[in-house]
């Protein structure tokens, strides 16, 4: 049996029928995890800070051709306060940070219609500035998103142990497999949940979902995010283990206190032990030799 452990201690399964309190029944026994991607395995701020900052140029650039000119400031503090954008850089739980694509999309053009935009106009005008910005985001942008420190031995570590992982992300899969390759973390994961695939996070069947591509059920898997909707999502899925991450970004994000936390992926270990009680087989060390593993399958369904 696979336990995982933050900070020497194990990790407690929650039970998945209550929201609040933890269960109590020991350490859960793990085949699967789950990871977010954007704040998580990957420093996305910088380039996301990057296509925020030029889909506020745009809609400006967008409004003063449509003679809006006196409502430059406003529409400038919607947009910058709804994207997250702070002296501070991107706010962790921002639509720019969390959401998906679609999402932000529907925030902007609410911010065009706030400053007295028809809707349809509104639309047509965000989609266009989006369309003009897409190239900034992911593998292809300039400011190419780094793995978080310690990811890829930690991912070693996994491996070693005979954990499956995923990915569920509102990233589209281009960018999730884009992102895996780059750095090497293909052999690692078996399957992907994308902003393509419905329902999409932060809908518990999303959890479902993933865990189907896997082959595992929710209730041996372990979920790590950087936000309080991919928790609250995991404990309505009934995930036994739901882990914040909080090293992702300039800002700490502000997940809920009740939720146990790590700041480097150092911090969690990876137990085996004998399915008779009390017979550990002691840790997975960094520097254990990794299972290989299938690449990861295709989950290019809607």
């Amino acid at each position: 049996m696979v336990h995982l452990n933050l900070g020497g201690e194990p990790l407690e399964a929650w039970h998945a029928g209550r929201e609040a309190e933890p269960a109590g029944v020991g350490a859960a026994e793990i085949k699967a995890v789950l990871f977010d991607k954007d704040g998580t395995m990957s420093h996305s701020e910088p380039m996301l800070e990057a296509l925020a900052t030029a889909r506020v140029f745009h809609c400006l650039e967008a409004l003063d051709h449509q003679a809006q000119r006196q409502r430059r400031d406003v529409l400038e503090d919607l947009l910058r306060r709804a994207y997250g954008l702070t002296p501070a850089g991107i706010h962790p739980a921002s639509i720019t940070a969390v959401a998906s694509r679609g999402h932000n999309l529907i925030a902007t053009a609410t911010a065009f219609a706030m400053v007295g935009l028809g809707w349809p106009e509104a639309l047509a005008i965000s989609e266009d500035v989006f369309a003009r910005t897409d190239a900034l985001h992911g593998q292809g942008s300039q400011h190419r998103p780094q793995a978080t420190d310690g990811l890829a031995d930690l991912l070693e570590r996994f491996s070693a142990a005979g954990l499956r992982c995923a990915v569920i992300s509102n990233d589209h899969e281009e960018g999730i497999r884009d992102f895996l390759a780059i750095h090497g973390f293909q052999r690692h994961f078996q399957a992907i949940w994308s902003a393509e695939h419905q329902p999409c996070k932060p809908h518990p069947d999303a959890v479902h979902g993933v865990c189907r591509e896997l082959g595992i059920a929710a209730g041996h898997c372990a979920l790590i995010g950087d936000a309080n909707s991919d928790l609250r999502m995991a404990r309505a899925a009934g995930v036994p283990v739901v882990l914040g991450y909080r090293a992702g970004w300039r800002q700490p994000p502000p997940l809920e206190p009740d939720v146990p936390q790590l700041h480097h992926w150092s911090e969690l270990t990876v137990s085996l032990s004998h399915p008779e009680p009390g017979v550990s087989m002691g840790t997975i060390s960094s520097d254990a030799d990794a299972i290989g593993s299938a690449p990861v399958s295709g989950c290019s369904q809607a």
